[in-house]
């Protein structure tokens, strides 16, 4: 009897680890799918009016992946106790 309760709470366990990746995975899709509409609606327009395809510096790409840091940082704090 006290193993069937064990397995049944890891399975309980488990379930809320699988919704969260789940969720996190489509929720990352979703992100990363519209920042991409997003540059290239942007990129579109610049050349329109430009006529060449714009460059992203490398300053630019060090504060893009400085602040998807502090955000992932911040989605990790989140599942901590609050004192």
């Amino acid at each position: 009897m006290t193993n069937l309760l064990n397995t049944k709470s890891k399975d309980v366990e488990q379930d809320w680890k699988n919704k969260m990746y789940v969720f996190g995975v489509i929720g990352g899709a979703i992100v990363g799918g519209l920042s991409a509409l997003l540059y290239v609606r942007s990129a579109e327009e610049s050349m329109a009016a430009e006529g060449e395809m714009p460059e992203v510096s490398t300053g630019t790409m060090l504060s893009l992946t400085l602040a998807a840091i502090s955000l992932i940082r911040q989605i990790a704090e989140s599942g901590k106790k609050k004192k």
